[in-house]
């Protein structure tokens, strides 16, 4: 019986002192996604146009609203439209109120004021930084006849660090489309 307990114990501490490997830190790794080159379409409606990124689907509906899905990113943009009948005063209070809302998730929410005299075209752009439900919101105007309110949402439960790289690439497309939208002259 002792001869098996001393077999045992030497067998245990030759694997234990034998096998033992040199602990090597990992080497630092970077996620990479690949996200589609940013080729532009133009899109046009009665009131407006502007170009957006050709791997998005565009869905028109009721109401003047647009959905632009991107089903790489398992995102969408949600486009409103609303003629200013005196009320532009309550559709920008609207706006900013509906960006604000995710103030209580968000760790920040950068203003970027867009503005282009030249084709008339005044806007902001919200970057909502952290967990919450979207990560960018906008608007443009004429500030006289025609409104238009934007907002990013993934269709995942929000995680900054997990949808951070879409949100950058998206946003993006949000200035772009903002750089390039243009109001239809009415007669």
């Amino acid at each position: 019986m002792k001869r098996k307990v001393i077999v045992l114990i030497l067998i245990y501490s030759i694997v234990t002192v034998g096998c033992k490997q040199e602990v090597l830190p990992k080497p630092k790794a970077m996620l990479r996604l690949e996200y589609p080159e940013n080729k532009t379409e133009t899109f046009e409606t009665d009131n407006f146009q502007f170009k957006h990124n050709s791997s998005s689907k565009i869905k028109t509906g009721n109401n003047n609203s647009i959905t632009l899905s991107y089903p790489q990113m398992n995102g969408t943009v949600f486009l409103s439209y609303k003629p200013i009948t005196g009320n532009l005063n309550q559709l920008l209070s609207d706006a900013q109120k509906l960006s604000y809302e995710h103030a209580a998730k968000a760790d920040n929410i950068l203003e970027q004021p867009f503005i282009n005299e030249e084709y008339n075209v005044y806007g902001m752009l919200y970057d909502v930084k952290g967990d919450a439900a979207s990560q960018a919101q906008f608007y443009v105007t004429d500030s006289t006849k025609h409104f238009l309110t934007g907002s990013l949402y993934f269709n995942t439960k929000p995680n900054y660090d997990s949808i951070y790289p879409a949100a950058i690439y998206l946003q993006d497309d949000i200035r772009k489309l903002m750089e390039s939208f243009r109001w239809k002259a009415q007669n």
